[in-house]
């Protein structure tokens, strides 16, 4: 059965495999343990304070008994912010497929290690731990005849599959450095990436599905190589049964790799050598890679994973990201599979074929954990509740929120609706999503920053209301407590600190850990303008936030999504907050643009519910409670009624398009490969033009 979710031809490539075994195990390491994590002893209180305090004898004795070593460490960490040192696990040696096959494999090798959700409605397929580690050990073995080593570069433009994941962990067991490129760029923003991480081989899939839609995977890698000169081979395994062209320098990956040995020895990495490079998204400019490491990395993904999600052996843990991105890699691939979970890999859409496929899945698989993002479950807000409630969700312990603050309503509905009013719901913070390369303001004077936007830099997660004391509250709409080792700070427009509780500024990080990447490939020094510079000896996150009285964290926005309103500096954030408060509005997305008087104006565009009524009733409404909530200075000037928000296909709002439909600058809108459905800017366009007309006619 496994077989079937990793590609049509692998059905006959892993049909004998049944009995092979665990012939592809790594010798036992002769150091350290593989246990699940567990953090040193004592109450959260003080373990928080030793992480803060001796951040190196906390992580020491996590990485000691969390990770599988081939050789001791010498040094826990040498890090310096001023001069962008970051180094952990320093002249220690692992293997990071190891820890997240073969140690489980030789404890339980029927044990599930994925559940992927395919796009066809209803069809799941289960793959153990000894199946994943025998593709792929002959997966690596295809790489390693067809040219690549240690160190070398492997772009992979595959969609959530468990192929996929085999390709990165047989990336990480030859010691090569895996580039995943979301499955949804264009051949040129492909390309791009390829070419300046200089990757020697491509790894893809005939076709993808998404959504009952087929996407041409193949023919758009075909148009990217003819500008990759560094690329010598193209791997292509099959989704589907439909033929695709098959140049010189392709290769039918399942026939290789069916000729191949289920057995592959684990090269030994240094804790410091790179694991991945994953590429900024955004519209203009070079994509510049962040380079995440072996050990600090991997220990991260994996404690995050345990403690934030209440994770526990047996558990069914699903995260609905795609791989393309960080949070992919983190709670998808690596933390999972770390701490020897069930991961599902969801292929599909929220709304495919209808509103409750989250639900459905989560009742038939019998989901523990469900992470996802605010987008999306304000989407599902716009359909009946009944969506929701017709499947059972009984399993459902944790609920979790990522990528972007949640607002209010759709918080409420995740807790009440979704979780009976019984399951944790933890608002994570760290950094997940693109870097949109654009400015809406000149924000403390960071030229060098603005154009870096929301990497995925953090590596795991950074700030959550769990882990903490037992019992402790959980607010809404906040990420409240910093986890082990992360050590926030606020600052404000001078660069000072701000002490004390009832204050917000710029959110910095005083202190190293080990999950946090360690540069941009090939470019340090743009590294440190990025994240340094503005704040020396501190690491500048991008993100403003709110401290209250009781040291709780809430992020208010992009520091750089901050309109100055006739001197008024105001977060996008907080308007759309205020507004998507209303019964009527599931989804907000307001911009800043240029006035005349003010410098800067609000412009909310607002998506309302069917039912939603009159609309200028509405628009009135929302006005009013932006002015009760915030200010008057605040109301948006203009208001715009949408059908649909552009968003890309990981639920993301481009509000970059949003602003160019606004400042004319729609004829160039620039990379919109990732767009869900780039129709909607049609409907958007034909909207705008509507609107203006009647604004103009009005002045």
């Amino acid at each position: 059965m496994a077989a079937r979710c990793l590609g049509r031809g692998v059905v006959r490539l892993l049909g004998g495999l049944r009995g092979v075994g665990a012939r592809g195990l790594a010798a036992p390491r002769l150091w350290g343990s593989a246990s699940a994590p567990a953090a040193p002893a004592g109450s959260y209180q003080e373990r928080i304070a030793l992480a803060a305090s001796e951040p190196a004898a906390f992580w020491g004795l996590l990485a000691r008994d969390v990770l599988v070593w081939d050789t001791p460490y010498h040094t826990v960490s040498d890090c310096d912010f001023r001069s962008g040192r970051i180094g952990w696990f320093l002249g220690g040696q692992l293997n990071v497929s190891v820890n997240c096959l073969d140690q489980h494999v030789r404890k339980s090798p029927e044990s599930v290690a994925l559940i992927w959700e395919q796009d066809e409605p209803g069809t799941e397929v289960r793959i153990t731990y000894r199946e994943l580690l025998e593709t792929t050990c002959r997966l690596a073995n295809t790489l390693k005849r067809h040219g690549v080593h240690r160190g070398d570069r492997v772009a992979i433009y595959m969609p959530v599959s468990p192929l996929a994941v085999a390709a990165m962990l047989a990336c990480a067991r030859i010691g090569a450095i895996h580039t995943v490129v979301f499955a949804g760029f264009s051949a040129g923003s492909l390309a791009a990436r390829i070419n300046d991480a200089k990757c020697k081989v491509v790894i893809t899939f005939n076709q993808g599905l998404r959504g009952g839609r087929v996407v041409e995977l193949k023919k758009i890698v075909d148009e990217a190589i003819k500008l990759c000169p560094t690329v010598q081979h193209v791997l292509v395994a099959h989704r589907t049964d439909n033929k695709v062209h098959m140049g010189d320098l392709d290769i039918p990956l399942e026939q290789e790799m069916a000729k191949e040995e289920p057995v592959c020895a684990p090269e030994s990495m240094g804790s410091e050598d790179t694991l991945f490079l994953l590429y900024t998204s955004g519209s203009t400019g070079t994509p510049k890679g962040l380079v995440h490491t072996q050990a600090g990395y991997l220990l991260y993904a994996a404690v995050t994973h345990r403690f934030v999600f209440d994770y526990r052996p047996g558990d069914v843990f699903g995260c609905v990201a795609d791989i393309g991105w960080i949070t992919g890699h983190s709670y998808v691939v690596y933390g999972p599979l770390c701490n020897g979970a069930t991961s599902v890999l969801f292929e599909s859409t929220p709304v495919y074929p209808d509103a409750g496929r989250y639900w459905e899945m989560v009742q038939r698989l019998k989901i523990n954990q469900f992470y996802g993002a605010p987008t999306a479950f304000r989407l599902l807000l716009k359909f009946e509740d009944s969506w929701v409630k017709k499947y059972d969700r009984s399993s459902l312990r944790t609920l979790g929120s990522v990528g972007e603050p949640i607002n209010h309503e759709a918080w409420e509905w995740l807790h009440r609706v979704v979780g009976d009013s019984r399951c944790t719901l933890v608002d994570t913070w760290w950094q997940t999503g693109f870097w949109r390369q654009e400015t809406t303001a000149d924000v403390i004077n960071m030229a060098e920053v603005s154009s870096f936007k929301k990497p995925e830099k953090t590596g795991g997660i950074c700030i959550s209301p769990r882990p903490s004391e037992e019992g402790a509250e959980i607010l809404p709409c906040m990420a409240m407590r910093p986890l082990f080792g992360i050590v926030p700070v606020l600052m404000d427009e001078k660069g000072n600190v701000l002490k004390g509780g009832d204050v917000s500024g710029a959110l910095c990080l005083s202190q190293a850990w080990p999950g946090m990447a360690r540069t941009i490939f090939g470019d340090h020094q743009r590294f440190m303008d990025a994240y340094f510079k503005a704040y020396p000896g501190y690491y500048f996150t991008g993100d403003g936030a709110y401290r209250t009285e009781d040291g709780y964290y809430q992020i208010t926005g992009r520091m750089d999504d901050v309109i100055n309103i006739s001197g008024h500096r105001l977060g996008t954030a907080e308007i759309e907050d205020a507004m998507a408060d209303h019964p009527a509005v599931p989804e907000t997305a307001v911009i800043g643009y240029p006035h005349d008087i003010k410098g800067e104006a609000a412009f909310a565009f607002i998506v309302l519910k069917d039912d939603a009524g009159d609309a200028d009733v509405v628009v009135k409404e929302l006005r009013s409670v932006v002015a009760s909530k915030i200010a008057k200075y605040a109301v948006p000037d203009q208001v715009l009624v949408v059908k649909r928000l552009p968003k890309t296909r990981s639920g993301k709002v481009m509000r970059r398009l949003l602003r160019k439909i606004v400042t004319g600058g729609a004829q160039d809108l620039g990379d919109i490969t990732t767009m869900e459905d780039p129709t909607v800017i049609t409907e958007i366009l034909s909207a705008y033009q509507e609107h203006k007309d009647k604004w103009g006619a009005a002045q």
